[in-house]
């Protein structure tokens, strides 16, 4: 007797997964391999996703934590160093200089962006609130691009209502490029009610590609059972897809790695399945999952596309060809 295998709609967001800042990011060192060869080394993950960082292992990129790390024998020789997509303090590369290592900077534009717009608000003797989340990358490498104590981190719409800005100084907010765009407008609503004066980008901070992701779960997970999410647990822009299908109305949203952790997420009762990955999540872990569904269901993939996106950033004039 023939068995047969429920059936299963997978609604596929669409833009999902890597995005133009985290491409570039990763041929940056992919590049520097080629130009410099092994070893390369890249401060802190290039982007938060262990296949990404595995894959570059293998080629031989090494990964460190801070740069006193690298072997004395490779400071002499002046090895490349890489940093990664969400941007560091100031001191990191002044420190790179100071070891004669060669310096690709693989920071996000848009990450830039926000660090330039801090510099001219400081410039302007503004203070900054930086909304974002403590501790994360990007947060700790804007708040590094200015002396201690000119930028206060507000993380959440609580911390905007008790936040204490000094007096004496004018005042200006800037953002995570990385946040959820509902989260963050209703902490800006408050910044502004609660100063008028306040002074912001003229251009939203947080990045076209996790805005059009965010709208792309919100296009599907009202119709879903079940949202997966792939991406790392420390990646924000993953984290916040999670929060943003369960606040459009999807019971159930997970974060998975790659397709093997489904095996820990009950299916039961799903016939709907939304399905998206977080910026640093390649497609081929999207592939992955449909394949492993299709062992077991009957499967329909609807693709609902909220936006297109034709974003290409170029390398660093030390890599251009």
């Amino acid at each position: 007797m023939t068995e047969t295998r429920p059936r299963l709609t997978i609604l596929l967001a669409g833009p999902r997964g890597f995005c133009a800042g985290v491409d570039r990011a990763i041929r940056i060192v992919e590049e520097a391999l080629k130009r410099f060869g092994p070893p390369v080394y890249v401060r802190h993950e290039i982007v938060h996703n262990r296949v990404v960082v595995e894959s570059l292992e293998a080629k031989g990129a090494v990964f460190v934590d801070e740069l006193d790390e690298v072997p004395p024998e490779h400071v002499k020789a002046g090895v490349p160093v890489v940093f990664s997509a969400h941007g560091v303090p100031k001191s990191v590369p002044a420190q790179a200089g100071a070891l004669g290592l060669i310096q690709l900077d693989a920071t996000c534009p848009l990450v830039t962006k926000v660090h330039r717009e801090a510099e001219k608000h400081f410039a302007r003797d503004r203070h900054l609130l930086l909304i974002g989340h403590a501790g994360h990358p990007e947060v700790i490498g804007t708040m590094g691009q200015l002396p201690e104590g000119a930028v206060t981190l507000v993380e959440d719409v609580e911390q905007a209502r008790r936040v204490d800005p000094p007096a004496s100084a004018g005042l200006a907010y800037i953002t995570q490029t990385t946040l959820s765009v509902d989260d963050t407008a209703e902490i800006i609503a408050v910044l502004r009610e609660r100063f008028p004066a306040i002074e912001g980008p003229r251009r939203e901070d947080i990045c076209y590609a996790t805005t059009n992701r965010q709208a792309a779960v919100k296009a599907i997970a009202p119709r879903a059972d079940l949202t997966v999410v792939i991406g790392a647990p420390n990646s924000s822009n993953s984290q916040r897809l999670v929060e943003v299908a369960r606040k459009a109305g999807c019971p159930r949203a997970v974060l998975v790695q790659r397709a093997r952790d489904l095996a820990r997420v009950p299916l039961a009762g799903v016939e709907t399945l939304a399905l998206t990955a977080g910026a640093s999540a390649p497609e081929a872990l999207v592939e992955e999952v449909i394949e492993l569904l299709r062992r077991h269901y009957t499967v329909h993939v609807e693709e609902v596309r909220v936006a297109e996106e034709s974003v290409i950033f170029r390398l660093p004039s030390a890599l251009a060809v």
